[in-house]
């Protein structure tokens, strides 16, 4: 018999994140990968991981998270974000600590679009006297 899954959607830069919560140990898998496996750092497995610590639900669900564009920081981020949406599907009352810690704003910064006759978004060639 299947079990109870809770899904989330969470996004970051570019990053998108879709999340799945299953009642069980407290493994986390993304893209078919263990956690420690895919990020390599420990600061990735904290920001993954604070959804879970801030409401004390560690060891109750695994994490099955497939998620696609952006780099590293950002598909984390992205992963904590769909993380928190989900843990509000398991119960509403984790809503006020979840949103005490920021866990359910979207970030919205974006990488700023490149403007003409410079080399990137601000960063104009250096000047030239002759």
């Amino acid at each position: 018999m299947a079990a109870v899954s809770y899904y989330g959607t969470g996004r970051r830069k570019t990053s998108v994140a879709r999340v799945r919560l299953i009642p069980g140990e407290g493994n986390i898998v993304v893209n078919e990968r263990k956690l420690d496996e895919y990020f390599g750092r420990k600061t990735m497995e904290i920001i993954v991981k604070q959804p879970l610590d801030v409401t004390e639900t560690l060891g109750k669900y695994d994490v099955v998270a497939s998620v696609k564009g952006g780099g590293t920081t950002g598909q984390a981020g992205a992963i904590r974000h769909g993380i928190a949406r989900a843990l509000l599907k398991v119960d509403g009352e984790l809503r006020l600590s979840l949103k005490k810690a920021g866990l359910l704003t979207r970030d919205p910064r974006e990488k700023e679009r490149r403007k003409y006759g410079l080399k990137k978004a601000r960063k104009a060639s250096q000047f030239s006297k002759r």
